[in-house]
């Protein structure tokens, strides 16, 4: 949806101030047709001095367009820009964003935020990223395999998990399939016991993999990975994991919720048989810890209507938008308190009560150099086929090290 733009203020006849036109940048499937239509209408019937120019982008290439945007000067740039979450500390670190902490402990309830949104925002106590929306990784599973093997309700803590993943993986079929390199899983329990994918001091970040804690969570995943018969040396689309669950032969796999269009397009017998839980964390009393993807909503620096940004950021963050949105496209909204909104979808139930103790990637704005040809992804695969963990741990902490200097190779 695209209005006219509007760069300067002048008047209609009969002495009416001419609306500001507010130009937003959404990227491409972050929000339905629907919800952008009925959003523009009702945010410019409850401000008349302002039209929105909402224009789709694509995700391919994005990064340098944002990046062009921030550093131009002159009007006719966006106003308001969703960036994915990971993303947030390579824009901060251009200058180009705006300082948002005054509104988002003002307005925009801060204390509530879900972690993973808006940590990689925050640069030296300042916030620049308002949370949007989340998604994150629970564990899929095959009600009628869980039946069979008496499994009347999903586990609670790792402990439990492990107990009834071995009584699931029987001759015939797997308890649950992980692919070996899933680093974003693995995250997610190396953070759980204290660890860090990378540390940061000073302002020089150091690959922490070797840690003690790191082990621990490197070690709880060889466990699972065990027990199933998922590749050691690939990652979870090599092959799509969802379309091996499909087979019907897998208990478990660990996916955002939305795989299950995937499985039922594969098998669509399953359907009605899928179930949901969270990620089991170490006690009984908090879920694992996850990766959280998503979006947050920032101001250019150079915008020229820094009041109509700040007020299309407060409502499409605002309770009222962010839980339609949340609804219509099945996401974790941005706060905890408002997870009840989506308590009656139970895919997005399980991804909400993750999302609550979610965390990002290392907030280096280097860090996608380590993505690239990912280290983590080799140490893992080493460690699986029988490497000793120490050592490789050491390798890939040096790896990451190095890609995160700033001084460069």
């Amino acid at each position: 949806m695209t209005g006219t733009l509007l760069t300067a203020c002048g008047s209609l006849p009969g002495g009416t101030a001419e609306p500001r036109t507010v130009t937003v940048w959404l990227m491409k499937g972050s929000a339905s047709d629907a919800f952008v239509d009925r959003f523009t209408r009702r945010f410019e019937a409850e401000h008349d001095d302002l039209r929105l120019d909402i224009r789709v982008q694509e995700w391919t290439n994005i990064g340098q367009k944002v990046t062009t945007a921030l550093k131009a000067g002159g009007a006719g740039g966006p106003d308001v820009i969703e960036v994915g979450n990971t993303q947030l500390p390579t824009y901060i670190d251009t200058d180009g964003l705006l300082d948002l902490s005054l509104e988002a402990a003002r307005d925009l309830g801060m204390d509530d935020w879900l972690p993973g949104l808006a940590e990689p925002g925050v640069d030296r106590a300042r916030q620049y990223g308002v949370p949007w929306y989340a998604a994150n990784r629970v564990v899929i599973y095959n009600k009628d395999l869980f039946a069979r093997a008496g499994i009347k309700r999903p586990p609670k803590t790792r402990d439990e998990w492990l107990t009834l993943t071995r009584r699931l993986d029987t001759p015939g079929q797997q308890g649950i399939y992980l692919a070996g390199q899933d680093w974003y899983t693995l995250s997610g329990f190396i953070w759980d016991e204290g660890g860090e994918l990378a540390r940061e001091s000073a302002g020089t970040w150091t690959g922490a993999l070797d840690s003690p804690a790191a082990l621990r969570g490197m070690a709880f995943y060889q466990q699972l990975q065990a027990l199933g018969d998922g590749p050691k040396d690939a990652d979870e689309e090599h092959p799509p994991q969802a379309e091996e669950f499909a087979g019907g032969d897998i208990a478990q796999i660990i996916s955002v919720p939305g795989a299950t269009q995937a499985i039922l397009a594969k098998n669509p017998e399953l359907k009605g048989r899928l179930g949901y839980f969270p990620i089991p964390g170490k006690t009984a009393a908090r879920a694992g810890a996850v990766f959280t993807g998503g979006s947050d909503l920032v101001v250019p620096a150079n915008t020229d209507d820094r009041s109509g940004a700040l007020e299309v950021i407060k409502a499409l963050a605002g309770e009222k938008w962010n839980t339609d949105l949340a609804r219509t496209m099945d996401y974790v909204p941005n706060k905890t308190t408002l997870a009840p909104a989506v308590a009656g979808e139970p895919g997005v139930a399980a991804m909400a009560v993750g999302a609550a103790h979610g965390r990002a990637t290392p907030a280096s704005p280097l860090w996608a150099t380590v993505e690239a040809d990912n280290p983590i992804k080799t140490y893992m695969s080493d460690v699986l086929r029988g490497a000793a963990p120490g050592p490789a741990a050491r390798q890939a902490s040096r790896e990451i090290t190095r890609r995160l200097d700033e001084r460069g190779p």
